[in-house]
């Protein structure tokens, strides 16, 4: 078992944001009766799987529900209850319209940067 700031440096993950997984639920220390958070071996491997999940898009409430779901593989993370698949594809739909909606955004914006003159009068100013 160590404590917070040797698990922090084994995982590459600040103690403020183990903090922050713990009261989300995502990661259960152990606590002495000082208080002080004791992390097992097998916390090192949960946290990476809430990491990878991050980088995947899914937000902490999502990770909380699918993370007991989840198992290690050689090629990463793999589903290992079968519903577990229509949640992780709904959110990779939700992300894809979010990604839609942004490249629109930025098409809309593209339009009004091009359309702009190349020398435009400064605001205020009026044309003679």
């Amino acid at each position: 078992m160590m404590r917070i700031g040797e698990f922090s440096a084994r995982t590459g993950v600040s103690q403020r944001s183990l903090r922050y997984y713990e009261a989300q639920g995502l990661l259960t220390p152990f606590r002495e009766p000082s208080g002080y958070r004791r992390y097992r071996d097998t916390d090192i491997d949960r946290v990476r799987r809430i990491r990878a999940l991050l980088a995947a898009g899914l937000g902490t409430i999502t990770i909380a529900r699918v993370l007991p779901c989840t198992i290690d593989t050689d090629d990463g993370l793999a589903a290992a209850c079968p519903d577990l698949l229509v949640d992780l594809q709904r959110e990779r739909d939700r992300i894809s319209a979010a990604i839609a909606d942004l490249t629109h955004a930025q098409s809309a914006l593209e339009s009004i940067i091009t359309a702009t003159d190349d020398d435009p009068a400064p605001l205020g100013d009026e044309p003679d």
